[in-house]
């Protein structure tokens, strides 16, 4: 049976994130797939939903983390494309839902003390809507 080398779940990123949570007091479940795009990372209690996106894969806007491969270009656009369209499609499902929806980029996980700060800052704004793309 053939795999993908791409992971979808328990990516390093995404460990990062749910260590610094859980670190922090914050109690989650992860991958909800009765939700719109299957969340990694969700709070029922704060009706917060937290995606962990791949800069490569989800386009992280001027990030150096986000390049496009020079062979097969049509391909890896419309591949780009799909993905950003699904991540809009999902975020505004759940936000009709009455869930908050946030993204987590994987460059941001590098960075520990900035990390530590917004989830910190997440889990303090109960009923603030936060801004989701940077």
């Amino acid at each position: 049976m053939l795999t993908s080398k791409v992971k979808g779940k328990d990516t390093r990123p995404e460990l990062v994130v749910r260590r610094t949570l859980h670190g922090l007091g914050g109690r989650y479940r992860l991958h909800r797939q009765d939700l719109p795009g299957s969340p990694d990372i969700v709070m029922p209690s704060r009706k917060l939903d937290l995606f962990v996106h791949g800069c490569f894969w989800h386009r992280h806007e001027n990030c150096k983390m986000a390049s496009t491969p020079r062979t097969r270009e049509d391909f890896w656009q419309t591949k780009f494309e799909a993905n950003m369209a699904r991540d809009r499609r999902n975020e505004t499902s759940l936000k009709q839902l009455g869930w908050r929806v946030e993204v987590i980029w994987e460059c941001e996980t590098k960075q520990a003390t900035r990390l530590f700060d917004r989830l910190k800052t997440l889990l303090a704004s109960g009923d603030g809507q936060s801004e989701s793309r940077e």
